[in-house]
């Protein structure tokens, strides 16, 4: 069974940073793809970022875009969101997602992802 914890989320203000933190314990992390959703106060949960195996692929949301940068460690088995310039709608509850191999399925969607961490509050204060 795979185990996602997340880490890093907290109390910023606007315009400041925040780095997120998920460790994913697999010893073959190398073979999942990753992303981060988010989910607002009253507010579906939704996508913001993936990244394929090798890092070299990623997608955003396009208010991220420019914002957030996602990365991945695989020796660490670990994936990072970067988050500058935070803004107060993007105050949520955010969660690392990964699936074995995405095939044809969609890197954007919920239904992609076999695995989720249990999320950690970021807080936006204007």
């Amino acid at each position: 069974q795979v185990q996602m914890v997340e880490s890093g989320g907290g109390l910023v203000q606007a315009g400041g940073s925040l780095r997120l933190s998920c460790v994913v314990s697999t010893r073959t992390f190398f073979n999942y793809d990753l992303a981060w959703f988010r989910q607002a106060p009253g507010k579906e949960r939704e996508f913001v970022a993936a990244i394929d195996p090798f890092g070299r692929k990623t997608l955003y949301v396009d208010s991220v875009k420019g914002r957030f940068a996602n990365s991945r460690e695989n020796v660490k088995t670990s994936v990072y969101l970067q988050m500058n310039n935070l803004k107060s709608e993007d105050k949520a509850v955010y969660y690392c997602a990964a699936v074995y191999g995405l095939g044809d399925r969609k890197p954007d969607s919920e239904e992609s992802y076999s695995y989720w961490g249990q999320g950690t509050q970021v807080t936006v204060a204007s």
